[in-house]
């Protein structure tokens, strides 16, 4: 009671700061382009709900990774099993975690072992510029893992020199250290190198981690080089079981190769890329005795792709294609590989203050039937900062090879599975200023064929199934607003969803993931400075599950800047909350982080 007490009380506070003094933004965020791979819009001309947090917001936010962003944002639902992003699971809008697609710069990070890597070569916040959140049915623009959205992470351009060092040191031994380069080239381009490493005793039995990652960015006339390295050990202590007594481990190496280039003649514009993302993982049921059960997976995925705008008196066309071929070697899932072929085709015409964007995407599967995921965009020009919107299209997911043929004691995957599928609409309003956004969506999902693993007797192994159609209808809002006091920019955000899940035609008595939705999320984040050298930032989280959990999250963050050093002192879960974001692994009481950043030009 005493917690929900105090969550209200901060947000009476923030929804008071409204009121206070207010005049301009430096960030303009109706300019920004969204960067899809096919059609290049400003941020307020898009039709679709499209969250945008720039670098920054992230800067002044109490986030100290990738995944403490996301979870700030209405309708993103990133579940956590230990802490600082060591193993992630993302959700957007109910849909699971192998329905949502991670982008960096464009390039897709889909695993088709499994969606639990997805998050596993997330990039360090200093490299980022933006992220660009993508709600609604995406399989029209990035192909069939977007079944309930994408995230695209733009990382920074090189633009001037830098040099900088990071240090910070907090609860549980967690020592975090990290260097980063810039430097820009006379005749133009450049390239910048960050790595950073963060090591950790861990807040509870065998949750210690290990974390290493390495980020290059290039810049040579037209062509753009990326090169992304990450390896992760912790303890994954119930991360996937019950028992107390085994002590599992987890290690998992990601790595990114990409090379991409803009071409333009004219009103054409021309973007191939090639890459090749590897991932390897070991987990051990047995940390202390491997050869009890050990799994070792490594998957191969080579792509490439070229995509084309074309402008003309009738509009813009988007249309591209894109190829790949994963491979996989597995002492548990046996040799596996799949080829996909995508090609893609949309147009957006604009009659006065009304759009409409028509788009198609044909996908041929090695292993699966060819499909079509058709959709459409609508959009009406109110005022120059008002717009109306919506949206239809079809979407779809082929399983992952864990769905496929997985098999431990407990755990039994099925060859026969079908694909998942689903018909996603949305409607929604967006009110764009240079201080002040607002957008309102409501959306509805009919998915078939979900997948989930299913037993009729306790005794019995878990077995993947198609077993239900799900209808998901929800209503979210969010609100930013820049405004000033005494000649300092300030900033408060506020975000409401809700999900209501309609499960029909289960006729199976015991699920393991089952539908667990925010029904209810309310965020919430204000940061504010009234000194030269001083700034502070604090954040408010309130989650009400389907199952009935319900938990109150608040951090802080203070930050002082002397020249070019800067002091950061960071609190997290400030009041004790004791929560699970996902199975039976507890998230961590109130813990902190201290932090120096020297910044040598």
């Amino acid at each position: 009671m005493l917690e929900r007490k105090v969550g209200t009380l901060i947000v009476f506070c923030l929804l008071f700061s409204v009121f206070t003094n207010a005049q301009k933004d430096t960030v303009k965020l109706e300019e920004v382009i969204v960067t899809s791979n096919r059609i290049s819009i400003p941020y307020f001309k898009t039709s679709r709900t499209i969250n945008l947090i720039t670098a920054k917001e992230i800067k002044n936010s109490t986030a100290t990774n990738v995944v403490e962003v996301l979870q700030q944002v209405a309708g993103i639902d990133v579940r956590q099993r230990g802490v600082d992003g060591t193993q992630s699971d993302l959700y957007i809008r109910g849909g699971s975690f192998d329905q949502t697609l991670i982008l960096i710069d464009g390039i897709k990070m889909d695993d088709a072992q499994t969606g639990h890597h997805t998050m596993n070569a997330m990039v360090a916040l200093d490299n980022i510029e933006r992220i660009e959140v993508i709600k609604g049915p995406a399989a029209r623009v990035f192909g069939q893992n977007a079944f309930a959205g994408a995230i695209n992470i733009v990382t920074k351009k090189i633009q001037s020199n830098a040099l900088s060092a990071s240090l910070g040191y907090g609860s549980y031994n967690n020592l975090k250290a990290s260097i980063g380069y810039r430097k820009t080239f006379a005749n133009g381009g450049g390239f910048q190198i960050h790595a950073q490493k963060q090591k950790s005793d861990g807040y509870r039995t065998n949750s210690d981690f290990d974390n290493t990652a390495v980020f290059l960015k290039s810049q040579v006339k037209n062509y753009n080089f990326l090169v992304s390295l990450s390896e992760r050990k912790f303890g994954a202590e119930n991360f996937y079981t019950s028992n107390p007594d085994w002590k599992e481990y987890e290690e998992t190496q990601t790595s990114l190769f990409a090379v991409s280039s803009v071409y333009r003649a004219k009103n054409l514009i021309i973007k191939p890329r090639i890459y090749w993302r590897r991932n390897q993982d070991i987990f051990l049921l047995k940390r202390y005795e491997p050869s009890f059960f050990r799994n070792l997976h490594i998957t191969n995925k080579i792509a490439a792709e070229t995509n084309f705008e074309l402008s003309s008196d009738l509009g813009k066309t988007g249309f591209g294609i894109d190829l790949n071929k994963v491979f996989l070697s597995s002492n548990n899932l046996g040799d596996r590989d799949r080829f996909m072929l995508t090609s893609f085709l949309e147009h957006r015409f604009e009659i006065g203050d009304l759009d409409l964007t028509p788009g198609l995407a044909f996908t041929y599967f090695s292993d699966f039937d060819a499909q079509l995921f058709p959709g459409l965009d609508v959009g009406y020009g109110v005022t120059d900062h008002i717009k109306l919107y919506g949206n239809i299209g079809y979407t779809y997911r082929i399983p992952t090879f864990t769905d496929l043929y997985y098999s431990d004691p407990g755990t039994e995957g099925n060859s026969d599975l079908k694909p998942e599928s689903a018909l996603s609409e949305e409607i929604g309003f967006k009110y764009t200023t240079e201080k002040f956004q607002v957008n309102v969506a409501v959306f509805n999902r009919t998915s078939d064929d979900l997948i989930d693993y299913t037993k009729e007797v306790e005794a019995d192994k878990w077995k993947a199934q198609n077993f239900s159609k799900v209808n998901t209808k929800g209503f979210e809002t969010s609100v930013n607003y820049n405004f000033e006091v005494s000649n300092y920019n300030q900033n408060i955000k506020l975000g409401y969803n809700f999900i209501d899940d309609d499960i029909k035609d289960v006729n199976v008595a015991f699920t393991r993931y089952g539908l667990n939705s925010l029904k209810h999320q309310f965020t919430s984040s204000l940061h504010t400075q009234f000194l030269s050298f001083l700034d502070q930032s604090l954040s408010f989280r309130f989650v009400e599950r389907t199952n009935g959990q319900t938990y109150n999250l608040v951090d802080f963050k203070l930050r002082a800047k002397l020249n070019k050093l800067e002091i950061t002192a960071k609190a997290n879960n400030i009041f004790n909350t004791e929560y699970r974001e996902q199975g039976l692994v507890p998230m961590p009481k109130g813990n902190f982080m201290f932090g120096l950043t020297y910044n040598l030009y």
